[in-house]
């Protein structure tokens, strides 16, 4: 995490706090925490306000005594993760605050004044603003910070194009001029054309038929179409399009597809739900069975169960299962560790305080991580999703889809033909690190052990 916001104050100026005492409230893109006092003493000032974005490692207050020193407000722009903290130092007469300078900033470019958003001849903007700003083409010199201190950053530029998609006046897309400007065509080998604006000054000079022509027709008019709304990415979708598109790019993804004849998994379920009316105290979905019986193929098949990191593979002795939750702000994948010292029941239990978790924001940010996980399962099949293609949460080497259950003519024990229940699976594996046929002799354990699915397990 790069940036926190804080969402509610528990104490106010002023006020004594005791160590251990809440604080405040924050939250990141995927989690809600509660920060207590590290001290006890008067809360002599508060740096930001609820609904501020905060770079991490910030203070953001102060406890002492009366009397005190008080540090002024920290000017701390956002900090690009991995990005190392310098210390600046305070003005003379007030004790030193360590303040993080902004990374990336060019080469003898000095950190801004705290203020408004304009200090002096440069721009309080950060990093990440500043170059969406680019990319996307809008002015920032008319633009008014809703960060610290005034300072523009990357929800101002998506409001930004929120105004201009929406035909709201304020700051335009550089590429946009009062008077529309031709494009002069041109590439470099490799590259796209780019549009080169010419002003009416500097127009090249025209044969006689050309600008004739040029005179008699009209200049289009960039329409701003009002049958659209564009609405700006939130910080979770784009972490996990970054991630999506970063697991796409850089591994060799390919998926088997097989069916499982459901019957058995089925049955179990039928008797869950009616041991569930007689007092039985575990929900046991189907979803759990697939989990479960996803565990013991593993310890079969431990290729499966590892982190492709390049040069190496790194083979886990213990299995740390990825669930992917569907939740309001997103897709989460929290993990599941030590899967394989689970009962039926355990597993299901641990299943559902992971979602209920995610769902409600409280999960342990460290439970989200790719790295902590060594395989993940996704299901849609409660969508009717009858097929698809699972991608990798990198490092891991491997990814099991759930479909939905559709039946499909087979031949019974009698030799007659019926219809069987089967459950679509959806193998995704990193073709570095695992070859075809081991992958599909895993992909059939699955199958198999969904098959062969024991009644007797509910009882453990």
């Amino acid at each position: 995490m790069e940036t926190c916001i804080i969402t509610e104050w528990y104490k106010k100026k002023g006020d004594r706090v005791e160590k251990g005492e809440l604080l405040f409230a924050y939250e990141t893109d995927k989690s809600s925490f509660e920060e207590e006092a590290r001290a006890e003493g008067i809360l002599l000032e508060v740096y930001f306000g609820e609904g501020d974005e905060v770079p991490v490692l910030t203070e953001v207050a102060v406890i002492g005594q009366p009397g005190e020193v008080v540090p002024g407000r920290p000017d701390v722009p956002f900090v690009a993760s991995g990005a190392p903290a310098s210390p600046v130092s305070e003005p003379s007469g007030s004790p030193a605050s360590p303040v993080i300078e902004p990374s990336g900033a060019p080469e003898g470019e000095s950190t801004p004044a705290a203020g408004d958003a304009k200090s002096g001849d440069r721009l309080k903007i950060s990093p990440r603003a500043r170059k969406m700003a680019e990319d996307k083409g809008i002015r920032v010199e008319g633009l008014t910070g809703s960060g610290p201190n005034g300072r523009i950053i990357v929800r101002d530029i998506e409001a930004a194009l929120a105004g201009v998609a929406a035909g709201v006046p304020g700051p335009v897309p550089e590429a946009v001029s009062e008077t529309v400007p031709e494009a002069v065509s041109g590439s470099v080998e490799g590259l796209p054309s780019r549009p080169t604006l010419v002003s009416p000054e500097t127009e090249p000079p025209a044969p006689e038929d050309q600008r004739a022509e040029k005179e008699s027709t009209p200049t289009p008019v960039p329409e701003m179409a009002g049958d659209w709304q564009d609405r700006p990415l939130s910080n979770m979708r784009r972490l996990i399009s970054r991630a999506m598109h970063a697991s796409l790019q850089n591994s060799a993804q390919l998926t088997h597809h097989l069916g499982a004849d459901a019957r058995s998994i089925l049955s179990l379920r039928s008797k869950v739900k009616k041991m569930r009316g007689e007092g039985y105290a575990h929900n046991i979905t189907l979803n759990d069975m697939v989990c479960f019986a996803l565990v013991r193929a593993l310890k079969k098949h431990p290729g499966a169960n590892v982190h492709f990191l390049g040069e190496s593979i790194r083979y886990f002795r213990k299995i740390h299962l990825g669930i992917a939750v569907d939740t309001e702000r997103g897709l989460m994948v929290p993990v599941l560790r030590n899967a394989d010292d689970l009962s039926l029941a355990g597993l299901s239990n641990q299943i559902a305080q992971l979602a209920a978790a995610c769902r409600s924001g409280k999960i342990d940010p460290d439970l989200l991580q790719p790295e902590a996980a060594t395989f993940t399962v996704s299901n849609l099949g409660n969508y009717g999703v009858e097929m698809f293609t699972p991608v990798i949460n990198l490092p891991q080497a491997a990814i099991l889809g759930i479909n939905t259950i559709l039946e499909r003519p087979a031949r019974m024990e009698d030799g007659t033909f019926g219809f069987v229940p089967y459950l679509g699976l959806s193998l995704t594996y990193d073709h570095r690190a695992l070859d075809g046929g081991p992958a599909t002799l895993f992909l059939g354990e699955i199958k198999k052990e969904i098959e062969q699915f024991n009644h007797e397990l509910i009882n453990l």
